[in-house]
């Protein structure tokens, strides 16, 4: 299936609000691609922009070999899925999934046979009389997919699909979106505040801040190596401990609150003593015993269910988190030790924010 390619794209609004800020992106032919950001960081801009929702002020477009930043949604032969699903309350199912090549003049009885071989494939056989009120969240959901999948579109683009799901139906739909997506072989754009989902979801993934890409990589990239304290920040389920200290002389170590933190050499060696860095270390990654380079006092236990996030102070304001099996988890008040995995630390330049690389 096409790819999407993205050039110097810009989006302003009247008012001056630049809500994309020339982005440059390639999106691979039948990849999964996530679009994950804080509210208001222009993802949802940008998928609108894809789909021609939204007109670009400036830049270019691409879906396969087909330059598309001016044409019209109906023109671009690409299928949305919004988060309300956006289904006809008056219509039924067979006639919801059908409604878009009904649009394009389709034969009603193929038209028919497509909706029919789409709602199969979702699984929603006995449904099709039914209309969106008789249906729950998760099968309004699969009528939603069933639609987009019945135009076979050069692209799907979902805008945040599975946040008005509960926990647990969120979590069989994202295992049956991205068996679907796999099936189908089709590119896909998937716009989402939620890291659990993108991480889950996606082949690569971007980071989006005030209208602009942050980082672009695979989830294991951005979250093994974040290339800047904003996604270092941003990605994962336990915020990274991400501390100011300096590099001791010979590269011994990060002096952070008078304790001597390690790192590995090998991947930030050559740092001059003296140095100011952001000392980041995922809670993961730190472990708590009654030895360690970093003695404290923990200052707030929090129940994740099979661990524990532990939180101990450093002293001069300074925390360190780290998480326990459920079983191993210190009292509040207690003195324990942290030691960080040396080669799971990484440093951030102080000044420009940036990950630090040997």
């Amino acid at each position: 299936m096409p790819g999407i390619t993205i050039s110097e794209l810009t989006k302003v609004y009247p008012g001056g609000v630049k809500a994309l800020d020339a982005l440059d992106l390639k999106i691979d032919d039948g990849e999964f691609f996530a679009l994950l950001g804080p509210s208001g960081c222009g993802k949802t801009t940008l998928l609108r922009t894809i789909a021609g929702l939204e007109l670009a002020t400036s830049g270019s477009l691409h879906i396969g070999d087909r330059d598309v930043t001016g044409l019209a949604p109906g023109e671009r032969n690409v299928a949305m899925v919004f988060q309300d699903y956006a289904l006809y309350p008056h219509m039924t199912v067979r006639e919801n999934i059908a409604y878009p090549l009904r649009v394009k003049k389709v034969a009603r009885a193929t038209r028919s046979a497509e909706a029919e071989a789409a709602g199969s494939s979702l699984s929603l056989d006995g449904l099709m009389e039914r209309r969106p009120a008789q249906l729950s969240g998760g099968q309004q959901q699969r009528v939603a997919l069933a639609r987009a999948v019945a135009t076979r579109p050069d692209a799907f683009l979902f805008d945040e699909p599975l946040s008005n799901l509960d926990a647990r139906l969120r979590l069989e739909a994202r295992t049956f979106l991205k068996q679907l997506q796999r099936g189908l072989a089709t590119t896909a754009v998937f716009v989402t505040h939620d890291q659990s989902e993108a991480l889950a979801l996606a082949d690569r993934m971007a980071v989006m801040e005030l209208g602009v890409i942050r980082q672009v990589g695979t989830p294991s990239e951005l979250f093994h190596r974040p290339a800047n304290l904003f996604v270092a920040g941003f990605i994962g389920s336990t915020p990274m401990n991400l501390v100011p200290g300096v590099v001791a002389a010979g590269g011994a170590g990060v002096d952070v609150a008078g304790h001597r933190l390690p790192f590995d050499p090998d991947r930030h060696g050559g740092l001059a003593a003296g140095t100011e860095v952001i000392y980041g270390a995922r809670p993961e990654y730190v472990t708590i015993g009654t030895d360690g380079p970093a003695a404290g006092t923990v200052a707030i236990t929090e129940n994740l269910g099979a661990s524990f996030l532990v939180t101990v102070d450093l002293g001069g304001g300074v925390l360190l988190r780290a998480v326990v099996e459920e079983g191993d988890e210190p009292q509040t008040g207690e003195t324990v030790h942290l030691d960080p995995a040396p080669r799971r630390v990484l440093l951030y330049d102080r000044a420009d924010e940036t990950l630090i690389e040997q």
